[in-house]
């Protein structure tokens, strides 16, 4: 029986902050996570260059000094939300699996024209990596993106060998490398958009594409 798909990124955001958790007396460590969580939502909201540190303030019911005490930089702290965003969809891939749900029903949902478009729509945390990765926007987000986008890599690279355990997925196939050319089927997203005719047809073709490519036996 097909499991329940995977949630989106954009279903898995953090609840907004009430006044009631901000009446709250908060260690230092849930202080921190309620200002990524707010942090989150602004930068999947507007993006980091038009994100504004006060908005995130605000959202939370602090300073804006107490967000600058606990992640030194705006920079400082979209890494920290790039990372926490990676570590969630990794997350969220494994569950699936260890849910019972087969690897190519999952790559499936994922990869489905209609899900890759949600992920990058604002409010999504496919915005951010978007972001990240199309706006040079210092050493230490650069870095961040690296290590968010290897991650989210790796985990499909894992699921895929996962697959391969399972049967399901082509046992000649390096996983790194399916898991990269999947990556780049996601980041390429606004390009086939900007310029790509007959989108709502050849959209779901690339997808099939790429799942046959990853299940079929080799010759």
């Amino acid at each position: 029986m097909s499991q329940s798909p995977a949630p989106s990124p954009r279903e898995s955001l953090p609840p907004t902050v009430t006044a009631s958790t901000r009446r709250t007396r908060m260690t230092a460590e849930q202080r921190r996570a309620v200002i990524l969580d707010a942090a989150t939502e602004i930068f999947t909201e507007h993006g980091y260059q038009r994100g504004k540190v006060s908005d995130i303030a605000r959202r939370v019911g602090v300073s804006e000094p107490v967000v600058f005490q606990n992640f030194g930089t705006k920079a400082a702290l979209f890494a920290a939300v790039l990372e926490r965003a990676a570590a969630t969809i990794a997350g969220q891939l494994r569950e699936a699996v260890e849910a019972g749900q087969p690897v190519p029903e999952l790559l499936a949902d994922w990869f489905s024209p209609g899900h890759i478009d949600r992920l990058h729509s604002r409010g999504s945390l496919g915005v951010l990596f978007a972001d990240a990765t199309t706006h040079s926007a210092g050493p230490e987000i650069d870095h961040a993106a690296r290590r968010s986008v290897r991650h989210v890599a790796t985990a499909i690279a894992d699921l895929l060998r996962r697959g391969q355990e399972a049967g399901d997925i082509r046992l000649d196939l390096d996983a790194e490398a399916g898991a990269w050319w999947l990556m780049t089927l996601l980041h390429a997203h606004g390009f086939r958009g900007a310029v790509m005719p007959r989108r709502t047809a050849i959209e779901p073709a690339l997808t099939d594409l790429a799942l046959e490519a990853l299940t079929r036996p080799a010759r």
